[in-house]
């Protein structure tokens, strides 16, 4: 990097600190220190696996998800790859560009795409074969415009390992996937999803390790459920680059509604800048359940 201060040494500096003026940290992108003339700036996106019981069968496939998209006034689309054709391979160029050109058409963004792995697997070789499937979606998503990849932990049992050593070679996997996407302008955006990582302190521990520019938070708001689930988003959210934002949280080990305006003033108050994707879960019609859950945030955003 041509400055002789990173990024990443102002997020350090900035963690460190015992008081950040509102305003003065961009959680989005790694924790880069904007002005405090930038205020928050917040875009809607819906995330695919919103409709995954459609897609799954399909009932439904990518190219209609951007007319509802379209049709609701999002902002943006997260077209997880699960449901591009012939997942976990790559889809054709031909594929990705005639989606990219028709969420052009539309007016949206493509805020972010997503695969499967786990890095908690005891099994190099499992690992490795995830390494790699990461890279090469890496591509696709530079291809189709999207600012990150998101990834999980892993969910493997690693009986026999403690988990200081899943940490290490969970850090040294996800590491070499960041230093392929800062290749192709690509963040790996890491999800806290209640699998090896279930507190903030735990995001906090893996991003210390990995120590790279290129790694983002994907903010799981369902996935906190050892503590305080507005706490931890507190403690985390100067590494968010994208978000889930879910119906529900996990309060004293029970779900409850997500406080939409609570949430959306801690969002506000660190001034994040940047999408925030939406995602239903469970039973019921997503052409239901999404325009409700979307009409929700628009009334707590205009709340804060």
């Amino acid at each position: 990097m041509g400055n002789s201060v990173s990024r990443r040494d102002l997020l350090k500096a900035a963690l460190a600190a015992p008081i950040v003026a509102a305003g003065s940290m961009a959680p989005g992108y790694a924790g880069a220190l904007i002005p405090e003339i930038y205020s928050h700036l917040l875009k809607l996106s819906l995330n695919l696996y919103s409709f995954n019981s459609l897609l799954s069968r399909g009932e439904r496939d990518l190219f209609d998800m951007l007319d509802f998209c379209a049709s609701h006034n999002f902002e943006a689309i997260d077209p997880t790859g699960y449901y591009f054709p012939g997942y976990p391979e790559v889809p054709s160029d031909g594929f990705i560009f005639e989606f990219k050109r028709q969420a052009f058409l539309l007016g949206l963004d493509i805020s972010g795409t997503g695969v499967r792995n786990d890095f908690a697997s005891p099994n190099a070789s499992d690992r490795r074969k995830d390494v790699e499937l990461i890279k090469k979606w890496v591509e696709v998503a530079a291809k189709l415009g999207s600012p990150n990849l998101r990834i999980f932990a892993g969910a493997s049992s690693h009986e026999g390992f403690s988990r200081d050593e899943v940490f290490e070679w969970m850090a040294k996997d996800i590491r070499e996937c960041c230093d392929y996407a800062a290749q192709f302008g690509v963040m790996i955006a890491l999800q806290n999803h209640n699998d090896f990582l279930k507190t903030a302190d735990d995001v906090d521990r893996i991003f210390n390790l990995v120590d790279s520019d290129w790694l983002g938070l994907n903010l799981d708001i369902g996935s906190y459920r050892q503590k305080d689930p507005y706490v931890e988003i507190q403690q985390n959210i100067a590494r968010a680059v994208t978000w889930q934002i879910k119906e529900n949280v996990w309060i004293d080990g029970v779900e409850a509604p997500t406080d939409y305006v609570k949430l959306f003033k801690i969002i506000k108050e660190s001034g994040y800048r940047g999408y925030l994707p939406l995602e239903t879960l469970g039973p019921g019609d997503p052409y239901g359940k999404v325009p409700n859950l979307l009409r929700q945030i628009r009334s707590a955003l205009e709340q804060v």
